[in-house]
């Protein structure tokens, strides 16, 4: 019952501003829709999900606010974070990102758009994506030891809905690469012509827990220009990681 719980309250927060429908909700967690119907109302009943009763459309509610802020004084390095973003973002024109990781996933947490006008979507506050995929999951999964980066990719099968790109061959070989470069280089894969690159940053265990990310259009990921971009994240992300140690 409790994971068909985080199931249900992880797909609500991955939606955007518009909310959900039972409906979609039921399809983002393979749940039966009674069974998700059932679930929201208990959570309704407790504050942690709230309904529009002219859409029916579901959102996060109150309750999780409170107890995320609470949360927060110990978790929470977001303030620390947008800082280094928005350094990011002015200082490439690309659109800056601040992503943490939740198990299996990373999920934006924080966004911030540079002057350059051409944009990726690709990333957006709340997405989240499994480890091996995208910049952020990359890095992450590349910096874990390698009993969890076996165990993980020999558990996960990211073709499925990823396509061949993500094959654990292909995963592999992007590992190597971002050990090597000490950053990782998505060209592309996920959304074709959207590129990103992203740096860990770690946590007072030593673990990999967040990511810093840049995104945007092909031509502006060149490879004379991609080494600029790397230096930018790994120094925030240096600073971001001594913040929190």
């Amino acid at each position: 019952m409790i994971g068909r719980v985080g199931a249900v309250l992880r797909a609500l927060s991955a939606v955007d501003e518009q909310g959900a429908s039972t409906s979609d909700l039921s399809r983002a967690t393979g749940l039966a829709r009674p069974t998700v119907h059932r679930l929201l109302t208990g959570l309704a009943d407790e504050g942690y999900v709230d309904r529009d009763r002219r859409t029916g459309r579901w959102y996060l509610g109150p309750e999780l606010y409170l107890l995320g802020e609470v949360a927060a004084r110990r978790y929470d390095i977001t303030q620390h974070a947008r800082t280094s973003v928005h350094r990011l973002a002015v200082a490439t024109g690309e659109s800056a990102f601040f992503s943490a990781r939740r198990g299996e996933e990373t999920v934006c947490l924080v966004r911030e758009d540079g002057d350059f006008p051409i944009r990726s979507f690709v990333l957006y506050e709340g997405a989240r994506f499994p480890l091996g995929v995208v910049s952020a999951g990359i890095v992450v999964l590349a910096m874990l030891p390698d009993r969890e980066v076996d165990e993980y990719l020999g558990r996960v099968d990211l073709t499925a809905r990823w396509g061949r790109s993500h094959s654990r061959a292909a995963v592999r070989e992007r590992i190597a690469q971002t050990r090597e470069l000490g950053y990782s280089v998505n060209p592309g894969l996920v959304v074709e012509g959207s590129w990103g690159m992203a740096a860990a940053v770690f946590g007072r265990s030593g673990e990999p827990d967040w990511a810093l990310t840049l995104t945007g259009v092909e031509s502006r990921f060149r490879a004379d220009r991609r080494p600029e971009l790397g230096a930018l994240l790994l120094k925030e992300a240096h600073a971001l990681t001594n913040r929190v140690a």
